[in-house]
């Protein structure tokens, strides 16, 4: 007379009586909250430990890359070759030349 589904007996008490001694949730949603609320912190610290496994590797990369460039400017300059920022050094130091050369050739011959 009363069976689940029959339309007879309101939906809440149907669901009680189809999942018996889990409440009003099925036993797989149950299972699954019961395996989140087990897994949950192991997530957190995995996603944790994964951060800091990347942190470390892009600060070791970047003092690998800061030791590699520093090497290449002292072989650069061991075998004479001029590095860039020497290059820029010497191209404003000879621009700063030419406009004290101008000044003095501009200027005019009676002043002393």
């Amino acid at each position: 007379m009363d069976d689940p589904g029959s339309g007879s007996t309101p939906p809440e008490r149907d669901s009680l009586e189809r999942y018996p001694g889990s409440g009003s949730t099925p036993p797989e949603r149950d299972s699954l909250e019961r395996l989140f609320a087990l897994l949950g912190p192991r997530f957190d610290e995995a996603r944790s430990l994964f951060d800091d496994a990347t942190g470390r590797w892009r600060g070791d990369a970047s003092r690998v890359g800061e030791g590699t460039r520093r090497k290449l400017q002292e072989l650069a300059r061991e075998i004479g070759l001029v590095t860039r920022d020497d290059w820029d050094e010497l191209e404003l130091r000879v621009a700063q030349l030419e406009h004290r050369l101008r000044l003095v050739e501009d200027r005019d011959p009676e002043q002393p």
